[in-house]
């Protein structure tokens, strides 16, 4: 019998969670709702979703707020799905723990694929694979390896660490602090433009095309992601 994911809708607008719950159904997926912060808690302890869908403008509660207490509770994937697009609410909601962050108006297409990516990475955070391969790139978290097209590619140590740290969570948008923090440990003062020149030179040993990235996504001003195979580009 096929494992049905639970999803959890959490927004005050019923028509938002109506769109969501025929998209899940028609996908397979089991849809739990919930209008409010306290329905989240109830829902989360006692039905244990797998993926927690947040929006941040609830009546009772700042959605931001939820995303440490859902995290706390489960270990279930949170991704943001908000009018919200400013730059600083999604770093903080990254910050905070939230594994993605979508923004409204979205395409249910888009939702979907991103749902696909978040289960994905369940399997492997549960120990099917320490091996993450996006598009003909394969990074080994083990043997601390990265290969193009079956070749080992040549890093630097710091260029390893980057990748490394995206490959981790792969899907997943890591802000340029959470990757620096990692990079540069011992720095006190971190700079995004050092990053930058680290990221151009990893594009122009992965990529095919580095000027039209596949692998390494950008998220303006807030950090970068790993792409996996199938994900819509941002």
């Amino acid at each position: 019998m096929k494992l049905r994911h639970k999803v959890l809708i959490v927004d005050d607008e019923p028509q938002i969670r109506r769109l969501i719950t025929t998209a899940l159904a028609r996908a397979d997926y089991i849809a739990l709702e919930a209008a409010n912060a306290r329905e989240t808690m109830e829902r989360v302890r006692h039905e244990r979703p797998d993926v927690v869908l947040l929006d941040l403008g609830l009546p009772d509660r700042d959605g931001l707020e939820l995303v440490p207490l859902i995290k706390g509770q489960c270990d279930a994937t949170l991704i943001v799905v908000s009018a919200r697009d400013a730059t600083e609410e999604k770093v903080a909601a990254l910050d905070l723990g939230a594994d993605d962050y979508l923004t409204k108006p979205f395409d249910t297409d888009e939702l979907l694929a991103r749902l696909r990516v978040a289960l994905r990475n369940r399997t492997t955070r549960g120990g099917a694979s320490a091996a993450v391969i996006a598009g003909d790139v394969a990074i080994d978290l083990l043997e601390r390896r990265v290969t193009k097209n079956g070749e080992e590619v040549h890093l630097t140590p710091k260029e390893y660490r980057v990748i490394a740290q995206l490959a981790k969570f792969p899907g997943r948008v890591i802000t340029h602090e959470q990757i620096m923090a990692q990079v540069w440990p011992h720095e006190l003062e971190h700079h995004v433009e050092y990053l930058r020149v680290l990221v151009r030179s990893l594009r122009q040993k992965l990529e095919d095309d580095p000027q039209r990235p596949q692998i390494i996504s950008n998220e303006l001003g807030i950090g970068y992601r790993l792409r996996m195979v199938g994900e819509p580009q941002s």
